[in-house]
């Protein structure tokens, strides 16, 4: 599986404010970048801190893109995967609307009836891991359902457990020209933070979007 994390920042590399708030950090040649990459993707994953504040659909906004999918013979919309290990999704988030495909994936440790509501509303259950969802565990049963490029989206915490896991295959970084601040702001890269053994990057691309610059990383 190819896994390619796309992400915004601020200079000071927060993806939202204390607030956990939905925040414009990039513009609209932006937006249209991220669209293609979900285009191109067999799924898009974010973590169940995204679903929570932000309540997002992940489908795709261009009809090009849902048109050159069909062509293809592949489904309207990526599937959308979700990462919540105590299975808190609510049943009404759009992320699990008819619009297409979505796992929910929890570890053993979510309530049995929380995963029946799950599942009663049209999501694919995945069990991986304990206490906290094992991603390379997860990752095999979403290869099996046909994911093999698949397209994260965060937040930080997700994002870190990645490239702990060393799961990640490409970066691509929007850096916006704000400054967010707070020390309790959650950045790219949150959970326990490496202490040595650091994961290194390798910059394949600088290239300036919006008022921005877009860094594309292989790791």
């Amino acid at each position: 599986m190819h896994v390619h994390v796309n992400a915004a920042t601020s200079v000071d590399g927060k993806l939202s404010s204390r607030r956990r708030e939905q925040i414009k950090i990039s513009g609209d040649n932006d937006f249209a970048r991220v669209d293609e990459i979900r285009a191109n993707s067999d799924a898009v994953l974010v973590g169940v801190g995204t679903v929570l504040a932000d309540d997002p659909q992940l489908a795709l906004d261009a009809s090009k893109h849902v048109a050159a999918r069909e062509a293809r013979g592949e489904s309207p919309h990526p599937a959308r995967v979700v990462a919540d290990s105590r299975a808190r999704t609510p049943v009404d988030a759009r992320i699990l609307n008819d619009v297409a495909e979505t796992y929910v994936l929890v570890s053993e440790a979510a309530p049995a009836d929380r995963i029946d509501t799950l599942e009663a509303a049209g999501a694919t259950v995945v069990v991986a891991g304990d206490e906290r969802v094992s991603f390379p565990e997860a990752f095999e049963s979403l290869e099996v359902e046909g994911v093999e490029r698949l397209m994260v989206e965060g937040g930080g915490e997700v994002i870190f457990s990645l490239f702990s896991d060393e799961l990640v295959d490409e970066l691509t970084l929007y850096v916006g020209s704000m400054v967010i601040g707070g020390r309790d702001a959650p950045t790219l890269a949150d959970g326990e933070g490496f202490t040595e053994q650091f994961p290194r990057l390798s910059l394949r691309d600088v290239e300036r979007v919006d008022d921005g610059v877009l860094l594309t990383y292989d790791c």
